[in-house]
């Protein structure tokens, strides 16, 4: 497939190694412009971009990047992606740590992902936000095997969560609906699933034992 990576840091970063090691199409952007991507453009073989061009004909589009960020994404991202993409968000929203205060999430009381929806203007289906970036590297295992970790996915588009989990296992995880994005406040920050590093089923219990409560060091 061709993926486009929007974020170049731990998580933007790891995915775009593996998935250059899979075979993938993958072309990669940050901030800062795709000359400071040169060093991770040689070791994959991705194409390193301007943002803009992220998504240019790409089948799964990453967003990686600060949730304080989103909004300042440039207008007709998507313009030129491939019909029927699929848009990853991996994001958290850290408003002591990074982000400042967002009021659709704090007095609206929308999820991290319904309000990153929102602002990119097409659904989104939330994955990786509580993996650790390392893990990416270290912990693929076969289908079947006892170590290997599952990942809670979120998204109401039924059709781009498909293609999203798909990939995901093809990274050697395995993957658990964990509901649509209304939904997905139970693998934000602060939740029991949030950096579990586990199976199919602990992680089904600890999806099932959330709190729809933000967590005090999770509220600005």
């Amino acid at each position: 497939m061709k993926i486009g990576i929007i974020g170049a840091g731990n998580i933007g970063g790891n995915l775009t190694r593996r998935l250059t090691v899979l075979g993938h199409d993958v072309s990669v952007a940050n901030s800062r412009g795709p000359e400071t991507l040169t060093a991770l453009a040689v070791e994959t073989g991705a194409t390193a971009v301007t943002v803009a061009e992220a998504a240019r004909g790409a089948e799964i589009v990453v967003v990686t990047i600060p949730l304080k960020n989103v909004p300042a994404l440039p207008a007709g991202l998507f313009a030129e992606a491939a019909p029927g993409f699929a848009v990853i968000d991996t994001g958290n929203y850290y408003p002591r740590q990074r982000d400042g205060r967002i009021t659709g999430i704090e007095d609206e009381g929308l999820t991290e992902s319904r309000w990153t929806e929102r602002n990119l203007g097409h659904p989104v289906v939330k994955a990786f936000n509580g993996t650790y970036a390392q893990d990416i590297l270290d912990r693929p295992r076969e289908a079947g095997a006892p170590d290997r970790l599952a990942l809670p996915v979120a998204g109401d588009d039924e059709a781009a969560k498909k293609a999203v989990r798909a990939l995901i296992e093809e990274l050697g995880f395995d993957t658990v609906d964990s509901g649509g994005i209304d939904d997905s406040w139970r693998q934000q920050p602060g939740t029991p699933v949030y950096g579990l590093q586990a199976g199919t089923d602990a992680v089904t219990e600890a999806l099932a034992g959330a709190s729809p409560e933000r967590p005090a060091d999770f509220r600005g």
